[in-house]
């Protein structure tokens, strides 16, 4: 019987501590939302023979296993690491577990893997960002969807990355059928009109959703081989002031959204107050006690953007105020 459990050492191995006394549950890691058929497996045995049969699909797409004696935590920590390292996930020690649990899973939609509206490979780059942040126990939250449709509700966390392309107009195979302008009028920001029988793109309005690309019927609009990405910042759920994420960065690449992640860590390192619930100050509330601008200082050093980035000047977030 257990009688000496340190609840720190606990959670910060990726375990949760349950209102079953010497029972927990394990949060597996799954980068991107996209899990080989093994690890399926493993994750099966692990809750047929130290859990209680059960595994719980998180809303951060991964798998907590349920009902785990805290005696059993050395042999399911084991257990585990084939699925750790298929994932990749950094790892100080083998056979000792996942070494943080603050920064959540990073999660994603499916991306253009298969979808023809994503702008971009969000699992590939899900991993990417997994690699440059993890293991760390700060509570970040981070969601990537391919596109505008937001179907993985990235503006509901602490970084919202959307993917937009830059449509390319060849005006020598546009035969003025007016196909794209009535998309982008329906589906989208109206962002294109006709004049004198050619396509005019309002650059300014347009929020890199390729409707364009995907409808015409002579690949008049093609898609720029470079990715761009719309990063929302600071969404957050939670009792005090729910809110949507606002954007911070639009036409912005991959590196300098990790160099902004990486240098937020930093930033809240620096600001967060351990006294707030429980060393667990959420980074939207250090932003709103700090001020934006401080924020954004940090968030940008030493990060050299491309001409086409546009960078919020200012953002303003509303939301629910309790």
């Amino acid at each position: 019987m257990i009688r000496d459990i340190n609840t720190k050492k606990v959670m910060k191995n990726a375990y949760r501590i349950t209102k079953n006394k010497y029972e927990t549950s394990l949060r597996v890691r799954i980068p991107g939302g996209c899990v080989d058929p093994d690890s399926l497996v493993i994750v099966s045995k692990i809750a047929s023979e130290y859990g209680n049969g059960d595994i719980h699909i998180t809303t951060r797409q991964g798998f907590e296993i349920l009902g785990i004696s805290m005696d059993d935590m050395e042999v399911v920590n084991k257990m585990i690491q084939p699925v750790i390292e298929k994932m990749d996930i950094n790892q100080d020690k083998k056979y000792k577990g996942y070494p943080a649990s603050g920064t959540r899973n990073i999660c994603a939609c499916i991306g253009n893997k298969v979808c023809p509206k994503a702008q971009y490979n969000t699992t590939e780059f899900a991993k990417k960002i997994e690699k440059a942040i993890f293991p760390n126990n700060l509570h970040f939250k981070i969601a990537l969807t391919g596109c505008p449709n937001d179907c993985i509700k990235a503006r509901t966390h602490d970084f919202g990355i959307i993917g937009m392309t830059l449509p390319l107009y060849d005006k020598n195979r546009c035969v003025s059928c007016g196909a794209c302008v009535k998309k982008c009028e329906k589906l989208s920001t109206g962002a294109l009109k006709m004049e004198n029988y050619k396509i005019i793109r309002n650059h300014d309005k347009c929020i890199g959703c390729g409707e364009c690309t995907l409808n015409c019927p002579t690949s008049a609009w093609t898609r720029d081989s470079k990715k761009y990405y719309r990063l929302a910042i600071m969404g957050r759920t939670g009792k005090k002031n729910p809110r949507l994420a606002e954007d911070f960065l639009l036409w912005a690449e991959e590196e300098s959204i990790i160099k902004i992640i990486l240098n937020t860590y930093k930033y809240v390192t620096e600001y967060i107050d351990l006294n707030a619930t429980g060393g667990k100050e959420h980074i939207g509330y250090i932003v709103d006690r700090t001020g934006f601008m401080e924020f954004k200082q940090w968030a940008l050093d030493g990060i050299k953007l491309d001409d086409i980035v546009k960078v919020s000047e200012n953002i303003y977030w509303s939301g629910i105020r309790y």
